[in-house]
Order: structure tokens, then C-alpha cells, then sequence
């Protein structure tokens, strides 16, 4: 098999945060190989002078809702899927080369990229933001009623009541093909409403969270600006808190114990402060801290297009500006986001074994102020994509 050599460079460590001289053969889609000097492939990039991370994952995104929600009646119902295609190519040469994403794309997005039709990351679905009635997910309007922009065979209804409406849920989402499922339990921190409320019983969360484990293992995601709603997600077992704006020593507390990350979206208040309501950004900030001193672990997440896809990177800035330093966000952008997708075994870090996704930035240093002037080059399942 063509071995390829990644020579002369330096490779960022993630589990540590150390940045040691290293080459790299990557065989196929696979690393073959990390060492110090003096590997040898059939072919040789030359690195020096330039630091070697782990392709990025950003666990919260929406790559099918850039230019649709604008005009959801005006447009096609193509429009939306079309419109993914300049959204994952920006995100490729980012050197993000896996997303999760938090509701817009259904399994034909995937499957388009999984099969080449379209260039892109990978995609991991949850289809819907499943909620109750009146919550963010039951598009209804006082003068029409029900107003579903998404709706079709593959994007099924996301509204439901009770524990047993919150199993159906799941498995209209698990049929649909769905690899996540994500639920809403607080308002809108864009619209201004509802972030402090709980819009879901224990009961509910917990039937969410059993079922969708049940149907083949999958991780319940929750979106929470509020602290209780945060704890409620935590005590029943959710994967991941999504946001976290006004999180407290007791929400945090509960999600240390039950091991749930949070993906704090960072972006949504501090890329541009002036445009999130009063406050909202001090206690974003204050939210990651206690989170950070109360041992809960990371994952980058963007939570585009709030902001857009092409400041996908900045996340990364944030996370370090919020006090986990570079190095912390770096890991928080590739392990730990791998870990919180249950895909560490396959990707995440450079080492022998995992697949070949890789980012080549100029310069060897952690600095992830500008990171997206940095990317010199992207591999992705071993093939140059940038």
C-alpha cells in the first residue's frame, strides 16, 4: 500500500498538550505510523516548520440551516439540502472532519457524503430537536397553527408529551435513521425566552435517554442555557449538555458526577457580545469556569450558523480564552469531542491506528488566536482535501 510521509514537522500530542518533533506515515485511510525522525513512505510532504494536530470535530452545528430559515416559505424544499454543499467544503478546509449535527441534516446528506457525491466532514445526524409541546422544535403560529418547515418522511415529527410519547419520539428519530437524538429543554437564547425555564418532566428526560439507549446505544444531546434544566439532563443520563449560559455550582456539580460533557457553544455570546442579550456573555464565561473547577469535560462545539460557518475556528479561540488554554481547547476540538462521539478508537489524536485526519498549520506553536489563518493543509481519511 502507498505510504505516504508527513516529514520534518512537529506533531501536537493531545492526551498531554506537548509538541515534539515527529514524522508520520499515513498507509490508506489509516496512520501507520508516528516517530521520531527518519520514517520512509513512497512520497514525502515536507512539514518543517509546521505543527501537526488531529482533524477538529465540532459536536454542535447545523450545516443544512445557513440560508434556509430566512425564506422557509419561499424556497424550495431542495433549497435546504443544496445549501449544505459550500458549508461543508468551508468546514473541510478548516480542518474539521467530523461534525455532529444538532438538527437541519437528514441521512440523504450523510449518505451523499459517505458515497462522495458531495465533499465534506462527517456527518453524525439527529435529524429534529425533538421537544415538547411548545418548546423550540413545534414550529406553530397563533395564525396558522402547525407550521412544520422540515417536515417530510425523512425528517419526522419532533413533538411529543409524557414518557411514552418521549419513547415514540425516539424511535420515529432511531427509524428516520437518526445517530443522535437531541432534545430541547429550555427556550431560546437567540429568541430571548424560556432560558431559564424546564420544559421537560424528569420523567420525560429520563424515558428519552433509556430509550434512546435501548435503540442501539445512542447518546441523548440537550439543549440547556438554564441550570436546572442542565442538572434535570444530567441526573438523567444525558451524553451532553449543549450551551450551558447560566449553569451553577449545583448544575455543574450534577454533571461531574453522572461523567456529562458539556459543548458549551461559546460562540453564540462572545464572537460577538454586543449582539447577545444583557449579561449573557459574563455568565457564559463564568459558566465554563465553574464547569472547568467542578471536573467536567469539553467538547467544541459552534452552534453555526448563529455565527458563520466559516468562524467555525474561533470556537477554539473562545474555549482557550475562557480558561482552558490552548492546549485544553486543542484536546477539547479532537480527543475529548471524539470521546464524547464514542469515535476515539478511530479518530481524535495522531497515533498509530486511527484514521488520517489530519491538519497542517504554519508554525509551531499552540497559538489558536487566528487559527483559521494557520491551516496550511487538510487530510481527511488519508486523502488531501486542502
Amino acid at each position: 500500500m502507498h505510504r505516504l510521509l508527513l516529514a520534518g514537522g512537529s506533531v501536537l500530542d493531545v492526551r498531554t498538550g506537548k509538541v515534539a518533533p515527529a514524522d508520520v506515515v499515513v498507509e490508506g485511510d489509516r496512520i501507520a505510523d508516528v516517530g521520531g525522525t527518519g520514517l520512509d513512505g513512497d512520497d514525502a510532504v515536507d512539514c518543517a516548520g509546521r505543527l501537526l494536530i488531529p482533524g477538529l470535530i465540532d459536536c454542535h452545528t447545523h450545516v443544512a440551516l445557513t440560508r434556509t430559515p430566512n425564506d422557509p416559505l419561499g424556497l424550495p424544499r431542495s433549497a435546504r439540502a443544496l445549501s449544505i454543499v459550500p458549508v461543508l467544503r468551508t468546514l473541510l478546509r478548516l480542518g474539521v472532519t467530523t461534525v455532529r449535527d444538532a438538527w437541519g441534516a437528514d441521512a440523504g446528506m450523510r449518505l451523499a457524503v459517505e458515497r462522495g457525491w458531495i465533499e465534506g466532514p462527517e456527518i453524525l445526524i439527529s435529524l429534529r430537536q425533538v421537544c415538547t409541546t411548545g418548546g423550540l422544535g413545534d414550529h406553530w403560529r397563533a395564525r396558522s397553527g402547525p407550521l412544520d418547515f422540515f417536515g417530510d418522511p425523512s425528517m419526522p415529527d419532533p413533538v411529543f408529551d409524557g414518557e411514552d410519547g418521549a419513547r415514540a419520539v425516539v424511535r420515529r428519530m432511531v427509524r428516520a435513521d437518526a445517530d443522535w437524538i437531541k432534545v430541547t429543554a429550555t427556550g431560546s437564547l437567540v429568541l430571548g425566552r424560556g432560558v431559564h425555564d424546564v420544559q421537560l418532566t424528569d420523567g420525560e428526560l429520563a424515558a428519552l435517554v433509556d430509550e434512546a439507549d435501548r435503540q442501539g446505544g445512542r447518546g441523548v444531546m440537550v439543549h440547556a442555557h438554564g441550570a436546572r434544566a442542565a442538572e434535570a439532563a444530567a441526573r438523567a443520563g444525558a451524553r451532553s449538555v449543549e450551551h450551558g449560559t447560566y449553569l451553577d455550582e449545583r448544575a455543574v456539580a450534577a454533571m461531574a458526577e453522572a461523567g456529562t460533557w458539556l459543548v458549551p457553544t461559546l460562540s453564540t455570546t462572545q464572537s460577538a457580545p454586543d449582539e447577545a442579550p444583557d449579561g449573557a456573555p459574563e455568565a457564559h464565561r463564568a459558566s465554563v469556569r465553574l464547569a472547568l473547577d467542578a471536573g467536567v469535560t469539553f467538547a467544541m462545539g459552534t452552534d453555526n450558523p448563529v455565527r458563520p460557518h466559516g468562524e467555525a475556528l474561533r470556537e477554539i479561540a473562545h474555549l482557550a480564552e475562557a480558561g482552558l488554554g490552548a492546549a485544553g481547547a486543542l484536546r477539547a476540538a479532537t480527543l475529548d469531542a471524539a470521546r464524547l462521539l464514542e469515535r476515539a478508537d478511530d479518530r481524535g489524536e495522531i497515533a498509530e491506528g486511527k484514521r488520517a485526519d489530519l491538519v497542517l498549520l504554519d508554525g509551531k506553536d499552540l497559538d489558536v488566536t487566528a487559527l483559521d489563518t494557520r491551516v496550511h493543509a487538510v487530510w481527511h481519511r488519508g486523502r488531501r482535501v486542502a
